[in-house]
């Protein structure tokens, strides 16, 4: 799968263990834009039909209903949500994980907005 991980994302055993299941990982360091506004990154990634990864909910649900609204589209939202219980908050092997396990389940992820928590 082609990601895009957004800021708050990146973490370097998560993008090893990604790269190690495949995947085709982009980081906003490698294109200079660290550290950019929301949009930038959703922006970049639509443009590279990269589905996008983010740990940053709020943010990414409103700009994914703004867009459904405007009636665009995008390659898909994956959310990884913090749990009130920290020892339950996903760690990069879980992330990777529920990854896999909504791929193998075939559920459409282009203009979704998707909790990967729920696919652990």
């Amino acid at each position: 799968m082609k990601l895009y991980l957004d800021d708050d994302s990146v973490d370097k055993l998560l993008v090893q263990l990604l790269r190690k299941g495949g995947h085709d990982i982009c980081l906003p360091a490698d294109l200079g834009i660290a550290g950019a506004k929301d949009s930038v990154h959703l922006r970049f990634a639509i443009r590279q039909q990269r589905t996008f990864l983010t740990r940053n909910y709020e943010d990414f649900e409103l700009l994914h209903l703004l867009l459904l609204e405007a009636q665009g589209h995008h390659p898909g939202i994956l959310v990884v949500r913090k749990d009130n219980d920290p020892t339950r908050d996903l760690k990069p092997a879980g992330i990777v994980r529920a990854l896999r396990n909504l791929l193998a389940a075939g559920v459409p992820i282009a203009d979704q907005c998707v909790i990967l928590n729920h696919w652990r």
